[in-house]
């Protein structure tokens, strides 16, 4: 119940809110009763999309992400936030960044980091059998990009 204090001339539409708002309530009540089972249906289907082999590409806007870090810890930083964005995208705790990407992040030393940096992120099968995770995500560079204007996420199409 609310209560609200007023001059007595907006009783009515304090009712009007309440009479409304606790409709809304038992509508949302009953819907959640009536598909009980919705949220485990969607986990499952999340889950199972999450076991797809899949490539594609992004586009990784660094500076932002490296903002306010200092000199000497630019670089090991940009390559740790790309491995958080490969891990967050893909949905794998197993994160593998390519020697050539790790150069294209070093290549002008640890301070000048690249702006952006885009990347090909590919969820893989672990053929370790001992592993505890079932997929790994392999991070590598696109070279020959001059200019990330206009590029968009892609999905790459991988004959294996």
């Amino acid at each position: 119940v609310v209560v609200l204090e007023c001059s007595g001339c907006c009783w009515s539409s304090v009712l009007f809110w309440m009479e409304g708002y606790l409709r809304r309530v038992r509508e949302a009540v009953v819907s959640t009763q009536s598909t009980g089972n919705l949220s485990r249906e969607m986990s499952e289907k999340k889950r199972s999309a999450m076991n797809q082999v899949v490539t594609r590409e992004y586009s990784i806007h660094l500076h932002k992400r490296i903002h306010g870090i200092g000199f000497k810890r630019r670089a090991p930083r940009a390559i740790k936030e790309i491995k958080k964005f490969a891990q967050k995208t893909m949905g794998t705790p197993d994160v593998r960044i390519d020697t050539r990407l790790n150069k294209h992040v070093w290549h002008k030393g640890v301070k000048h980091v690249p702006f952006r940096v885009r990347v090909r992120l590919a969820r893989k099968r672990n053929e370790d059998e001992d592993s505890v995770n079932k997929l790994y995500t392999l991070v590598t560079v696109v070279e020959g990009i001059e200019s990330f204007k206009g590029l968009q996420t892609q999905n790459i199409d991988v004959d294996e």
